[in-house]
């Protein structure tokens, strides 16, 4: 009878520990984008660390709804885009500075880390480090449009009927940067943003009969590209690379006057519980081998400077030809926008729409 109860104990003993250990498990709650957590990554990171990955897919939208309805709270980290940071923080105060030595920043491609501290500084300091990035650009067919360079190739005759981008702002953005100008900075001067955007109206009726259309749908404009009706379109890198492996004629060309680039981040919200395991992510997930394994599967660059080399052959291949550090050097990132330029920009927009 002792001998039992002796036994018993020990197991009592050792269920008791093993919930307690169950307990104080370490769990991460990321707020991310679907995709951008890989659950191949989540075990690594899992098994390296023992910290669980608990993760919420989102979107820029509902991150912000998220941490606003809980000032902060729930979750460790999350993933919104550069440009959706600092006028939210001002605002709501959701998300927490950055504390850079907690970052292996020498992973970190210098441009888009010094981009990201600058357009999310509040109060002086960052508060989210870059992730993963995609640009917008030409998508050009090489047989028709040798030269084609630059957004001034979509206002150019030479390529008349032939050429397809959207009414949409970035178009706006694209041609004012190759008229030599810097939208960007006229952010905050709405008199010098309206005569700049005029200008470049101006330049788009003129131009608007060598358009063949004006895209709204991407996989119709994959196909006239297919179909040799389009040489020269602004569209996304993405869609450049696919018409690649179809066709070599065609690629994506990162313009002289620059790409466009939109920047997911990492950020930490403002009552993160465990942000030591929210700095480990980070840096986990911009390790080189890491950062090529979501590269490889999503098509999207990441902030690592060295993933290059684990890239599979046909990715790499991709960055190489469009986007060879200069370019990189060169993109225009997106800052955050005033919302009084996008209706400057709308009313612009439905002139150019509206002109005969």
């Amino acid at each position: 009878m002792k001998k039992v109860c002796v036994t018993s104990l020990v197991i009592v003993t050792m269920i008791v520990f093993g919930l307690g250990n169950l307990w104080a498990a370490e769990e991460l709650a990321l707020l991310t984008w679907k995709g951008y957590a890989p659950q191949s990554l989540v075990d690594k990171f899992q098994q390296e660390t023992g910290i669980t990955v608990k993760v919420t897919f989102s979107n820029n939208e509902e991150m912000i709804a998220k941490l606003r309805a809980t000032r902060g709270a729930g979750f460790d980290l999350a993933q919104p885009s550069q440009d959706r940071i600092a006028s939210v923080q001002e605002k709501y105060q959701i998300y927490q500075p950055m504390d850079l030595s907690k970052v292996e920043t020498g992973q970190i491609i210098e441009p888009m880390l010094e981009a990201v501290k600058q357009n999310t500084m509040v109060g002086g300091q960052p508060h989210a480090v870059p992730f993963c990035w995609g640009t917008s650009g030409l998508v050009v067919n090489r047989k028709f449009a040798p030269s084609a360079g630059d957004y001034s190739d979509l206002l150019n005759a030479f390529y008349n009927g032939r050429v397809s981008y959207r009414l949409k702002r970035p178009t706006l953005i694209a041609l004012a940067f190759a008229m030599g100008e810097n939208p960007f900075a006229k952010y905050s001067d709405a008199m010098a943003y309206q005569a700049l955007m005029e200008k470049v109206e101006q330049a788009m009726v003129a131009g608007k009969p060598f358009v063949k259309n004006y895209w709204t749908n991407g996989d119709a404009l994959l196909q006239s590209m297919r179909s040799d009706e389009v040489y020269i379109a602004m569209a996304w890198d993405g869609a450049g690379w696919k018409l690649h492996a179809e066709n070599p004629n065609i690629d994506f060309v990162a313009p002289r006057s620059g790409a466009l680039g939109w920047i997911d981040t990492f950020a930490i919200p403002a009552k993160a519980k465990n942000v030591d395991a929210a700095y480990k992510w980070i840096n986990f997930m911009l390790k080189p081998e890491n950062a090529a394994l979501f590269t490889n599967a999503e098509k999207y660059g990441t902030a690592s400077k060295d993933a290059g080399q684990y890239l599979d052959a046909d990715v790499r291949g991709n960055f190489e030809r469009s986007f060879p550090m200069s370019a990189i050097a060169n993109i225009k990132w997106y800052p955050p926008v005033p919302a009084k330029l996008e209706e400057i920009e709308g009313k612009i927009l439905d002139k150019v729409k509206a002109a005969q």
